[in-house]
């Protein structure tokens, strides 16, 4: 079959209907069936809602308009990426409407009950695809504005009314209508029951078992057998078959089968108003009926199309002017899909400077079907639906179509099987151009391989010089050099398993295939002597291609095999990449989660701290205010007692957190928190020579022997409290308390236990170091003592003392 199909030129991009310009229908029907493009076509139309819709896939051709293709792939790549996502979009079938439209714009013409229900139909059916139109607007902008302006509410709402889903006209369509169907029944039971009143009054031999009352030419009548002699007076409208009984209207019925016939006139004319009416609503609207019901079948249509191609695993691809490259990424033919069949994908790519493509191989390997598989992927594309390839797919345009492919020897044409293929290659000859896609199967075949090989190579030559696309199949040696000689020829094959002889289907670019016509032999039953004959009689050049192919073939199976290999170990390298990042994300939100935790137990614990100091300071307050209000020494003792039992238990509170202790004596330092044999604990202050040890507990120190003592160990930070020491070699035994590394808060709670601890033991100084940084801790200690009436006075301490670094508080 062949299929020639140039573009006329002069045509515009656009018909005066509006739908693209396409190819040449008188020279495209042939190229197009020789491809299957219909068979295609039918399949995807399967996907349809409705027949109209159908019809529209079906009567989709290969355009030429750039612009309208790229437009419809990205609209049915839009709807594609929808569906993709798992989301619907509704879509109703609607009715034929040509002919209503066209009576409509026919003034007079009234619609019948049929055609207002296809209309009533249509306008449903857009409905609920404007819904769909303004629900997924913002996914499909391009689809979207295909929406129609919607007809007014009130138009459908009376269609509803008066026409049943069933397309019966309603009696809520008009109250004149209404009333007219009531007298029409009641007219008809009047009547029915005066006739079989006067049935039964008949003898039973003038009528037969089981009589009823019937019609007959509009009239309703009773069966009377012609030989009864009780035949009452009336109106013989009809009789059997065996004209043994007569069909009569009696004349005592006759008045009330007139009243019925008056009544049902009656309601003719109501049912024709209602009609009437109804058209007249409808008629200034049919410009807006006719652009819903297109929207309606082409939404129908793009619908149709993406589904497909969600079945099929297609996707988009890019569409550029004609000349550019070919790029099919996982391409696979539409019609084995369809079928069930698991096919190969293949991925082709030819250069912009790569016009011809020579595939050759043994028999059965699959080149027709690669050859159909491109042109059913650039005609599909360019009537707008998305081809079965990968993703970064390119297609170029074309403005011809040329498909030689099987036998067309013709008896009747008296051509041989050679001379049908000159014929069509005289024809690709005289069109072929830039922009023109040639697919030639078997070229050079029929007659003698030299003479035919030459022909072939001469014509693909020619093909190549003017820039057209080809793609050719072959068996012939000859032509597998053709690569070497002449510029934008490259060899292609499709893989073949050579120890099981069974094809692969698997594409290979720039490596001609091997014909494997004597392995094929061989493994069929051929004899070794006859084999060993042909083998001989195989040209010398020829028998050393082939085994230059085979070393070929070989080594690409071990670069097949190796990449594999490599590919495998780079895809476990990848999981454990992966794997690896995994572990150190969680190590770092860990580590993460660690630190804030830190913090929080750093805030508790400073908190913790602070309602501590501030619990003993009321409870010295109290202890003050009993020792100031004590009537004896015993009362003073007493109270000073009960200060100190607090501050320890405070102590006690904040040591309790220590989890571990370590007994040996060896590691004790100055600084570390140590336990008494008593259970307290405190701060180790100094270590003796003679084995002792000063303690720190509260506003104690302690001298005790070291072992005694255990160093409190693996405890976590503890809220910074503040010592006061007590300077015994000042007069008095001045107070010091040093606050340097402290915070604000800290440094507060410090303060005033310092001043309680210095009030409780009688002290007249109190020396506070705070440091000369910011003034921050300055600016603390001085308001607290100002607002303290504890506090006679204070100021910064002598420099020979530490100047304004040192603030020393005079205590009442």
């Amino acid at each position: 079959m062949t299929g020639v199909s140039p573009l006329s030129t002069g045509v515009p991009p656009h018909t005066r209907d509006g739908t693209p310009a396409r190819l040449d229908p008188a020279h495209s029907a042939d190229g197009l069936a020789a491809i299957e493009f219909d068979a295609v076509l039918d399949v995807v139309a399967g996907f349809t809602a409705g027949p109209l819709g159908a019809d529209a896939i079906r009567a989709l051709r290969p355009a030429s308009d750039i612009e309208w293709i790229r437009h419809e792939l990205s609209e049915v790549g839009e709807l594609l990426a929808l569906i993709g996502r798992g989301e619907r979009f509704d879509v109703a079938p609607i009715p034929p409407l040509r002919t209503v439209l066209g009576r409509l714009r026919i003034d007079g013409s009234v619609l019948d009950i049929a055609e207002l229900a296809a209309v009533k139909m249509t306008l449903a059916a857009a409905r609920i695809i404007g819904d769909e139109l303004a629900r997924h607007r913002m996914a499909c902008p391009l689809v979207a504005g295909r929406h129609v302006a919607p007809v007014h509410r009130a138009i459908e709402r009376t269609l509803e009314l008066a026409v049943g889903d069933d397309g019966e006209l309603l009696d809520t369509a008009s109250p004149a209508l209404a009333s007219a169907r009531r007298d029409v029944h009641a007219a008809r039971e009047r009547l029915v029951r005066r006739l079989e009143t006067l049935l039964r009054d008949l003898d039973a031999s003038s009528v037969g078992a089981g009589a009823t009352v019937t019609m007959r030419s509009g009239r309703y009548v009773i069966p009377i057998r012609r030989d009864s002699r009780q035949r009452p007076e009336g109106i013989i409208h009809d009789e059997s078959a065996s004209a043994g009984t007569l069909f009569v209207e009696p004349t005592a019925a006759i008045d009330l089968g007139n009243a019925l016939r008056s009544a049902v006139v009656a309601e003719e004319r109501a049912v024709l108003a209602v009609l009437r009416d109804l058209t007249q609503r409808l008629r200034p609207i049919e410009p807006l009926l006719a652009a819903h019901h297109d929207c309606c079948v082409a939404i129908d249509s793009l619908v149709a199309r993406a589904r497909w191609a969600y079945n099929a695993n297609a996707s988009v691809p890019t569409i550029h002017p004609a000349g550019g490259a070919l790029r099919l990424n996982v391409a696979r033919h539409p019609l084995l899909i369809a079928k069930g069949i698991v096919a190969v994908p293949f991925d082709l790519t030819l250069d912009a400077g790569e016009h011809t493509l020579l595939i050759s191989g043994p028999n059965t390997g699959g080149k027709t079907v690669l050859l159909k598989t491109v042109g059913l992927a650039i005609a599909l594309a360019q009537s707008g639906l998305v081809p079965p390839v990968g993703p970064d797919s390119i297609i170029p345009m074309i403005d011809r179509l040329f498909v030689d492919i099987g036998d067309h020897q013709s008896l009747a044409a008296d051509l041989s099987t050679f001379a049908a293929h000159v014929a069509s290659v005289r024809q690709i000859l005289d069109y072929s151009e830039r922009g023109t896609l040639v697919l030639l199967d078997e070229i050079g075949s029929g007659t003698d391989p030299a003479e035919g090989g030459a022909l072939a190579a001469a014509v693909l030559e020619s093909l190549t010089s003017r820039g057209a696309l080809t793609l050719a199949t072959t068996h012939l040696g000859a032509l597998k050099l053709l690569a070497t000689r002449v510029d934008g020829v490259v060899n292609g094959s499709l893989h073949f398993d050579a120890e099981t002889l069974s094809p692969t289907f698997r594409f290979a670019k720039g490596i001609p295939g091997r014909s494997y016509g004597l392995a094929i032999a061989r493994r069929l039953g051929v004899s070794s002597e006859v084999l060993r004959n042909a083998e001989r009689l195989v040209p010398e050049a020829e028998r050393n291609l082939d085994q230059l192919l085979a070393t070929v073939e070989a080594r690409r199976q071990a670069l097949d095999a190796g990449e594999a290999t490599f590919r495998e170990r780079l895809d476990e390298i990848e999981r454990r990449e992966a794997t690896l990042e995994a572990t150190q994300a969680a190590q770092h939100a860990r580590d993460a989660a660690l630190r804030a935790a830190e913090k929080t137990a750093e805030r508790d614990r400073a908190r913790a701290a602070k309602a501590y100091l501030l619990e003993a300071r009321k409870q010295v307050e109290a202890a003050l205010a009993l020792a100031r209000g004590a009537a004896d020494e015993t009362a003073a003792k007493d109270a000073r007692r009960l200060v100190e039992e607090g501050i320890r238990d405070q102590r006690a509170r904040l040591d309790e957190s220590d989890p571990t202790i370590d007994g040996s004596d060896e590691t004790l330092q100055v600084g570390d928190r140590v336990r008494l044999n008593t259970g307290a604990t405190g701060e180790l202050a100094e270590i003796r020579g003679d084995g002792k040890g000063v303690v720190l507990v509260g506003t104690m120190r302690l001298v005790v022997a070291t072992g005694t003592l255990t160093r409190v160990a693996g405890a976590a930070p503890r809220p910074r409290v503040a010592a006061v020491r007590v300077d015994e070699s000042a007069p008095a035994g001045a107070y010091e308390l040093d606050l340097r590394g402290m915070r604000a808060d800290e440094a507060e709670a410090a303060v005033a236990l310092a001043i309680d601890r210095a009030t409780l033991a009688e002290q007249p100084h109190l020396a506070i170091i705070h440091g000369m940084g910011t003034g921050v801790l300055r600016d603390v200690v001085r308001r607290l003592l100002a607002a303290d009436r504890r506090v006679a006075s204070f100021d910064f301490a002598p420099r020979t003392q530490g100047g304004v670094g040192v603030t020393v508080a005079v205590l009442r």
